[in-house]
């Protein structure tokens, strides 16, 4: 794991302790992930943001809508994964960003609890999964 992303998730952990972020932590994110992020706050504050949960597993994944004009939704696991083209292109084919602005919204809003969450059956979450 590189620094950033070390640095990030100590940031990510004081916001989920707290259920608050403060303005030295959104600076600290900025420093770390610039314009994704200032895109990532505007997803939560459109409540752009669904956390998708299989029963009776409790597995998850979150659901994360983009700002373009179709407003496509994108899977997101916030660590690893984006169904987005900036996914694979910016993260993981040029390596400019450490995540894209849709791992960054579900990041967010999951350590404020500021999501939708939405409850599916196990099967259900297997059938959303198997198309990525």
């Amino acid at each position: 794991m590189n620094v950033t992303l070390l640095v990030a998730d100590a940031v990510w952990s004081n916001i989920e302790s707290t259920g608050s972020v403060t303005e030295e932590q959104l600076s600290i994110l900025h420093l770390l992930f610039g314009k994704n992020l200032e895109k990532a706050t505007r997803i939560i504050d459109k409540r752009g943001v669904k956390k998708i949960s299989g029963l009776p597993s409790g597995r998850s994944i979150f659901q994360v809508v983009g700002e373009s004009q179709k407003r496509e939704e994108y899977l997101c696991f916030p660590g690893d994964y984006c169904g987005c083209y900036s996914f694979f292109y910016d993260v993981v084919s040029r390596g400019e960003h450490p995540c894209c602005k849709h791992q960054l919204a579900a990041r967010l809003a999951s350590s404020l609890g500021t999501y939708n969450e939405i409850e599916v059956s196990d099967d259900h979450l297997a059938l959303m999964l198997s198309k990525i």
